[in-house]
């Protein structure tokens, strides 16, 4: 099973783990801190930030698809993953038929909440943070900022870049190291894959993902 301590997590942990460094002034306040305003972009960052922690405290010693069912729902909350795929796609996710579509946003729903569950699945003391602040990028959408604290004092930083929908904020990239957006990373490899077999080689290489970092227990 491809799991990783989140003390050792790289810069490629959990989907890259979409990490980004941005200095700021303003104070830092802990995720589990509840908005002053649920229509904050910042709210759905504090709120996956409890539910990883959650997943965390839950560690290894339960077992992956407890863990999975637990953790989907914040995941497909705070994240709109439907977005996130269609810009991972990029141009020709419009032309798709409906159903490979949905069959895609199935497929990349189930990869992206494994890819948690693995990556976040060990609790020693680490903490999240939320930056109250955030910052314009354009079109309307904002860059919220969070951070990990591990047990040894080092952050890890995380900008989430959020979109208004009729549901509320969701997010819709994160960027590593402050430039380098997660959905053209994976739009590049996406497209390798759609190239050499269409839908079905996309779905399926997303699912192999998916029995690799759950060990089989996600079918």
């Amino acid at each position: 099973m491809m799991t990783h301590s989140i003390n050792s997590i790289g810069r490629r942990g959990v989907l890259g783990l979409w990490v980004a460094v941005f200095a700021a002034a303003a104070p830092w306040y802990p995720a589990s801190a509840q908005s002053a305003d649920d229509a904050s972009p910042t709210a759905p960052v504090q709120q996956l930030g409890g539910a990883l922690l959650a997943a965390m405290k839950a560690g290894d010693h339960t077992p992956f698809a407890e863990r999975y069912r637990a953790l989907a729902p914040a995941i497909e909350q705070v994240f709109n993953l439907e977005a996130v795929l269609a810009a991972s796609v990029g141009l020709s996710w419009a032309t798709l038929p409906a159903a490979q579509q949905a069959e895609l946003v199935t497929a990349f729903r189930r990869y992206t909440v494994s890819s948690y569950v693995a990556n976040f699945n060990s609790y020693n003391g680490q903490s999240f943070e939320v930056l109250p602040a955030t910052r314009a990028v354009g079109n309307g959408e904002v860059v919220a900022q969070s951070r990990l604290l591990r047990t040894d004092g080092s952050p890890i930083v995380l900008d989430y870049v959020m979109r208004r929908f009729p549901a509320g904020w969701q997010a819709v990239d994160v960027l590593t190291d402050g430039s380098i957006s997660r959905v053209a990373v994976q739009r590049s490899d996406f497209r390798g894959l759609l190239a050499g077999g269409g839908v079905p080689a996309l779905a399926a290489g997303l699912e192999h993902k998916v029995a690799s970092l759950s060990g089989g227990m996600i079918g």
